[in-house]
């Protein structure tokens, strides 16, 4: 049951952490508007979209970004407080122990874990889905990456298709080549000098195409030279498509699905999807740790007071978001687990909170 000191420690806790989220929320806002004001009057932005649509998810994307961030600058600003105006002294002279303490600061960082934790996974993606949609529509406009030459992909188990070019703006393919297999195999091979998207769904027109089919020994011909043929392939430009922080458009349901298509069809580069699911669940428990870290840096009076607290907290999460950056960067570009690689900031802050609590003043 929570005693009057747990209610009191947590409405300080929460309350300096929503103050601190109001107040670089502003200033976030503020610095992408002043960058993107002359994009919204030249593409001539509707005010509704610009509030509705890109700030409303803007403004949810950034304090996703930065919630870890926010929590050590709250804790630390108000136990420092708490120290300064000796309250922290005070409660341990009642005979209250250090470890009691300690537990409002646990549920209080425990519902902004697990809020945050279910923002990552689902509420945060489907905002960044209407905001990127938005950025590609009237902003970033040329912000895509395109497969757009020598493209080999299963459409399914048993279908392997090439692809000399692909041209986004015409949406067509040019020089496809296509073969079905059946228990290894070829019972089907097709080939065109252009295929044309028509609409979903997966309708396509071929253009100079020719097919075979083979029946053991036997083999048929079907020659459509200077001719066009209606038919459905089980591929869409989508598939050719990749938005710059496309992964961030994806819940974490719909990332595994896409993981598991993207493996199927042969194609690499999923590590950094693995990644981004992997920091969905690391990010929000660092806020844990950053709060133990923080209550026992503050809860020291000295000299410096507040000043000298904040300037620790905000070093330290300079230092935490570096760390961040190279184990990414580590899980990029070495074979190793993206789970080991992205909990490498969180197992070291953890060492380091455990230390700074050994040492905090009881």
């Amino acid at each position: 049951m929570l005693k009057k000191l747990d209610i009191y420690i947590i409405k300080k806790f929460l309350g300096a952490f929503m103050f601190t989220m109001l107040l670089f929320t502003i200033i976030s806002v503020a610095i992408d508007y002043s960058s993107k004001v002359e994009k919204f009057i030249e593409k001539d932005c509707v005010a509704y979209e610009i509030c509705f649509d890109y700030y409303v998810n803007f403004i949810w994307y950034i304090n996703g970004l930065l919630t870890p961030i926010y929590v050590l600058i709250a804790v630390i600003f108000f136990t420092s407080r708490l120290a300064f105006n000796s309250e922290f002294i005070s409660i341990l002279n009642a005979g209250v122990s250090y470890r009691r303490i300690m537990r409002p600061y646990l549920i209080a960082a425990s519902i902004i874990t697990f809020t945050h934790l279910y923002a990552n996974h689902f509420l945060i993606p489907h905002g960044n889905k209407v905001r990127l949609d938005f950025e590609h529509k009237y902003i970033w406009t040329t912000n895509d990456k395109m497969k757009k030459r020598d493209i080999h992909m299963f459409v399914d188990p048993e279908t392997k298709i090439f692809i000399r070019h692909f041209r986004k703006t015409e949406q067509y393919a040019s020089d496809l080549r296509l073969e079905k297999y059946r228990e290894g195999q070829l019972i089907e091979y097709l080939k065109c000098k252009k295929a044309s998207w028509i609409g979903p769904p997966n309708k396509w027109q071929l253009e100079d195409y020719e097919i075979r089919y083979f029946d053991g020994l036997n083999e048929r011909l079907v020659l459509g030279e200077r001719e066009k043929l209606d038919t459905t392939l089980n591929i869409t430009p989508d598939d050719f498509v990749r938005y710059k922080n496309q992964m961030e458009m994806m819940d974490t349901q719909d990332m595994r699905e896409f993981i598991k298509r993207e493996k199927s069809r042969g194609l690499g580069n999923t590590q950094i999807y693995a990644i981004e699911i992997s920091q969905r669940t690391a990010e929000p428990f660092s806020t844990i740790i950053l709060t133990l870290l923080g209550m026992s840096i503050a809860s020291r009076k000295v000299r410096g007071g507040i000043g000298l607290h904040l300037a620790i907290g905000i070093g330290l999460g300079a230092v935490y978001v570096f760390l961040s950056k190279f184990a990414e960067s580590f899980a990029v570009n070495l074979d190793i687990s993206p789970v080991y690689a992205i909990w490498i900031p969180n197992v070291v802050y953890f060492f380091i909170a455990m230390y700074t609590l050994l040492k905090a003043q009881k």
